[in-house]
């Protein structure tokens, strides 16, 4: 892909390649398939949309102990900043009560919309909830929330690409990009 791309009325440069985005990705896999191998407890991966659909599909094809994925989507954007208000658009359907539950993200930046997660999570009763993101902003985290998996540690920029998006749009990028301007 170009080095820089325009989308709608700003303009990104490329920040961080597929290579380094599918090592992260196996070094989250590793690390799940390693804590994960010989467990009893039946685990549910829940993805968090829209932003996390492309990392959760990557992920997930590298799992190798038996489990579920299903998704939740939520929305706390609005353009490039946050809206500071947390939705949650559609619910989950599957029975999380003592089971352990892996929460897909994409990115952890504020911590408001992880926060929001962890208790709309708490009331299905499941026995522990672990947190797997794929980019972490570590300058803007707000919260105490332990993040499990970290693939990425980012600044605190926008950015896009790999599921993130400005207004929608760049979610199909293979690649990072960071706001220029």
């Amino acid at each position: 892909m170009a080095e820089k791309i325009k989308i709608l009325d700003k303009e990104f440069e490329k920040s961080i390649n597929s290579t380094v985005i599918q090592e992260a990705i196996q070094k989250i896999a590793q690390a799940l398939n390693t804590d994960f191998h010989s467990f009893k407890n039946e685990v549910v991966f829940i993805g968090i949309l829209n932003g996390a659909f492309m990392f959760a599909a990557d992920l997930f094809k590298q799992i190798t102990f038996p489990c579920k994925i299903t998704f939740l989507k939520l929305a706390s954007y609005q353009g490039s900043s946050s809206s500071g208000v947390v939705k949650s658009l559609i619910g989950i359907n599957e029975n999380l009560k003592n089971k352990t539950v892996i929460v897909i993200e994409d990115i952890v930046d504020t911590g408001e919309t992880l926060e929001n997660i962890i208790c709309q999570l708490k009331g299905f009763e499941p026995a522990e909830i672990r947190i797997a993101t794929f980019l972490f902003k570590p300058n803007a985290y707000k919260k105490q929330i332990p993040i499990h998996y970290i693939g990425i540690e980012v600044p605190n920029d926008f950015i896009i690409g790999y599921g993130l998006d400005y207004d929608g749009y760049g979610r199909n990028l293979p690649e990072i990009y960071t706001l220029v301007r």
